[in-house]
This record gives structure tokens, C-alpha cells and sequence, in this order.
């Protein structure tokens, strides 16, 4: 196994302005017990691929509802690698949970933007039986896995990233 990455919290200040514009209506200390409570992906066993995301509050969704959840998390990780976010197996085959971009891509340089390089998820309950999906704070929802990848020859990119979705300006 190759150790390539390591995951970190935002700033309490990144979050809090981030849970404010996603889940209004918590407090000021609130929202710092909130931070305090997030936990950095894990896998759960030796022979997981994924890390496990957990939810930073607990939430409700109906059929066809969604949220967007700040999770707290960026990644530092060497060029050359990428983070691959997925539903939880188990939550998107009862639920048919969904991320709405439906694979989330992290990039190396995400971790240096302006937003500190915050994960968010915006995830829908697509469930066709008309199930709610109700999950605690701490609960795993979604799952990150590495991946290597590589470049054209020809390649000779020089972009800089400085945000989120549709930074890159492409």
C-alpha cells in the first residue's frame, strides 16, 4: 500500500460559514460543537478500499429530498492521485442514495483553494418505495476512495485552481 494522503478538518471559520449557507438555523455554539464532533474518514477494516465520511449533523430525507452536507474534511494528497466519493453501499442499495454529481472527484490542488479545500455532498434519497432515510451525527454516508491516474503525453496543462465546482473554468 502506498500512504499518499492524509485527511485534515477546515478551519472552524471555513465550517461555520459553510453549515450557515448549507443547514441555516444552528447557533454560534452550535455550530462549535458540531466542530468539535467531526471525525476524519477511517476505514473500517484492514482490507476496506474506502474511507468513511460521516455525518457532521443529523438529518432526515424523504423520497426525492436532498441536502447538502459541509463535512468538515479536506484531503492533502500527492499530484498524480485522486479522491473518488461514493454513497455509503448499503445506504444507496435500501435508499437509493445518491450524490447528485453522482461520483464526487477531489483533486490534488482542491486542498489549496480558496475554500479550503472543504468536501461537500449534496446527496438525494431516490427511494422508489417511499422510504425516509433518517441518520445520526457521526453516522458513515459516504465513502472516498484513492485512485491513481495519469496524463497524455502531450499534456502540457498549467492551470491554477481557486475554488470548488467549475473552478478550473472548464
Amino acid at each position: 500500500m502506498k500512504r499518499i494522503a492524509k485527511f485534515h478538518k477546515v478551519s472552524e471559520e471555513q465550517f461555520t460559514k459553510d453549515i450557515q449557507d448549507c443547514i441555516p438555523g444552528y447557533t454560534e455554539s452550535e455550530i462549535h460543537k458540531i466542530y468539535e464532533g467531526i471525525k476524519l474518514p477511517a476505514r473500517a477494516t484492514k482490507g476496506s478500499a474506502g474511507y468513511d465520511f460521516h455525518t457532521p449533523v443529523a438529518f432526515s430525507l424523504g423520497p426525492e429530498e436532498e441536502i447538502k452536507i459541509p463535512t468538515g474534511i479536506r484531503v492533502e494528497m500527492e499530484e498524480g492521485w485522486v479522491l473518488s466519493l461514493y454513497p455509503r453501499s448499503g445506504l444507496g442499495f435500501k435508499y437509493r442514495l445518491q450524490l447528485n454529481n453522482t461520483v464526487g472527484i477531489i483533486d490534488s490542488d482542491y486542498f489549496y483553494s480558496d475554500n479550503e479545500g472543504h468536501i461537500m455532498a449534496r446527496i438525494t434519497n431516490d427511494s422508489k418505495e417511499g422510504k425516509t432515510l433518517s441518520l445520526e451525527m457521526g453516522v458513515g454516508f459516504m465513502q472516498g476512495i484513492f485512485l491513481e491516474y495519469g496524463i497524455t503525453q502531450d499534456d502540457d496543462s498549467e492551470g491554477v485552481r481557486n475554488g470548488g465546482f467549475g473552478s478550473t473554468g472548464q
